[in-house]
């Protein structure tokens, strides 16, 4: 099991402004993360921390809070799943003039959709950066969500701020689409991710138009689309649509059972703390509480363990705690099914 934990450099309190801003849906903030996090804060031993004057202190805090507040993108099964099946979809997809087959990943919230496709769209990405090493204008990844009641416009104009084509308030959708299909086409995009895809109703007049105007790009721009967002199986987008159907591959996800990965997983995520007091491996001892805890939501359960971590900073203890999981409120949907579960056992 691999990790890829971001964290804080030296200017970490003078950067945090900015990366907060830094977004996936902008051709900055994707490159950002393609290009792979900054170093983490050392870990220092009883005898540094004394040496360190107070402000030196202060900043190493700083730097550690900053790690723990970053989210961890674990390499999981269905991380690895997503990615295996994207690359084929993109190699079947290289000589195809037409009917390209698409990718479709469905799950409930926090069961970590967003991290696999964007995991899979780094790998496309960092794989055509090794073969064309001396090329910097192309573009292999578009990254967008759809807004909630989104309009075709609407998408059409995140696929434009993507690449940072200027949309005025009196370009039409045509003029929009032209762009991003020729910038896409002469840069070699080959790989287009549409998050929160279930924000499209195809019940209504507007979200057909969405749909229509995807089923466009895909046809115009010549790359494999990656679709992710809740119940997809069951909804509009698959139920009832023959073409869609018959074009996409479903790679469903959900919380993860009780078992070697979910232990794997915590011991990953426990590995990436930096407290100068914790007990090696004593949150594994604690997996079957975080189970109950969390549900198996691996959102939620990165929650729980960087809010300890963080709190753990603030009060001084420096280890996470049973009692220090437990105070972090979890996300409605992990809360609400605590009272039905009996007490987990202390292991």
């Amino acid at each position: 099991m691999t990790l890829s934990c971001p964290a804080a450099g030296p200017t970490a309190v003078q950067e945090s402004d900015a990366e907060t801003n830094r977004q996936l849906t902008t051709l900055a903030g994707w490159r950002k993360f393609v290009d792979g996090p900054p170093t983490p804060p050392g870990r220092l031993s009883p005898g540094q921390l004394k040496q360190l004057p107070p402000t030196e202190q202060d900043l190493h805090d700083e730097d550690r809070l900053d790690h723990h507040a970053r989210m961890l993108t674990v390499s999981t099964s269905f991380v690895e799943k997503t990615r295996i099946c994207g690359r084929r979809l993109v190699l079947l997809n290289r000589h195809a003039l037409s009917a390209r087959r698409g990718l479709m990943v469905s799950g409930l919230p926090s069961t970590g959709k967003t991290s696999a496709i964007a995991q899979l769209g780094r790998a496309h990405e960092l794989l055509d950066r090794a073969r064309h090493p001396t090329i910097s204008d192309r573009i292999p990844v578009l990254y967008i969500t759809v807004p909630p009641a989104a309009t075709a416009r609407m998408v059409a104009a995140e696929f434009a701020r993507f690449l940072g084509l200027p949309v005025r308030p009196r370009s039409n959708m045509t003029d929009i689409i032209e762009a991003v299909v020729g910038v896409c086409t002469d840069t070699r995009t080959g790989l287009v991710i549409v998050d929160e895809i279930h924000n499209i109703s195809q019940r209504t007049q507007v979200g057909a138009e969405v749909s229509d105007t995807l089923k466009y790009f895909s046809e115009r721009i010549p790359a494999t689309f990656v679709y992710a967002g809740i119940d997809l199986e069951n909804s509009e987008l698959l139920v009832g649509n023959a073409q869609i159907a018959g074009r996409f591959t479903l790679v469903p996800t959900g919380p993860f059972p009780y078992g070697d990965e979910w232990k794997g997983l915590i011991a990953t995520m426990e590995e990436t703390l930096i407290l100068h007091d914790h007990p090696p491996r004593s949150l594994v001892k604690l997996d079957r509480y975080l189970y109950n805890r969390t549900d198996g939501m691996i959102a939620a359960l990165s929650h729980a363990i960087r809010g300890a971590a963080t709190d753990a900073i603030l009060n001084g203890t420096e280890r996470v705690t049973k009692e220090g999981l437990d105070a972090i409120p979890l996300d409605h949907a992990a809360e609400s099914v605590r009272p039905a579960r009996k007490p987990a056992r202390q292991r």
